[in-house]
């Protein structure tokens, strides 16, 4: 999953949605630098993403940018399950749901910037002021995001071929989104639970 994602499943909790959103930029023994609920919002995170690539729909989904992504293609998944989330009524109603969601959640995350790797410190200034959160809506969010993981990849050229079989595969995508959220949902707050009665 991407940062919408894990900003929503992280269930409102201010230390677990901190940890939930930079746990990719914390390395090995680092996690245990951070209070114990950030800590677990680390693990939280990692937990959901082992779960999301071994989820079948996940399977299914990345099959159809694996020809032209390869080791990538679950990158380019997690994008666009952002944005079928980001469209799901049953989560945002309306857009103005989700846009307040977004603004709660920088709100939550302003002022913890001396917690942050600092590589997410610099790209949390840009999800605030571009407002990603919000932005995985439209097609055109998707392809900045899209964008964005090309230029932090080390092999990708360029997204173009990824938005197209985006357009091309949308109703096929949706439906994978769809069956792994009914999983997936329960799992995280599960998850979390377990991990916040841990002494």
């Amino acid at each position: 999953m991407n940062y919408l994602a894990h900003a929503y499943l992280s269930f409102g909790n201010r230390e677990i949605l901190l940890g939930n959103m930079i746990s990719d930029f914390v390395k090995g023994k680092q996690q245990f630098n951070y209070p114990s609920v950030i800590r677990k919002g680390i693990l939280l995170h990692r937990f959901i993403d082992e779960f999301t690539d071994t989820h079948e729909a996940t399977k299914r989904a990345k099959e159809v940018f694996r020809k032209d992504y390869r080791l990538y293609s679950g990158a380019f998944v997690d994008v666009a399950y952002d944005h079928f989330l980001a469209t799901d009524e049953n989560e945002f109603a309306t857009e103005n749901d989700l846009f307040e969601f977004s603004k709660t959640t920088y709100e939550k995350l302003e002022g913890r910037q001396n917690e942050m790797p600092e590589i997410f410190e610099k790209m949390f200034f840009y999800m605030r002021s571009q407002n990603w959160l919000y932005g995985y809506r439209t097609l055109a969010g998707i392809k900045q995001a899209f964008g964005g993981l090309v230029r932090r990849s080390k092999y990708l050229q360029d997204s173009f071929m990824a938005e197209e079989i985006l357009e091309d595969h949308y109703e096929l995508l949706g439906d994978c989104y769809r069956q792994f959220w009914k999983d997936a949902k329960p799992f995280a707050q599960q998850k979390m639970n377990e991990l916040l009665k841990e002494e």
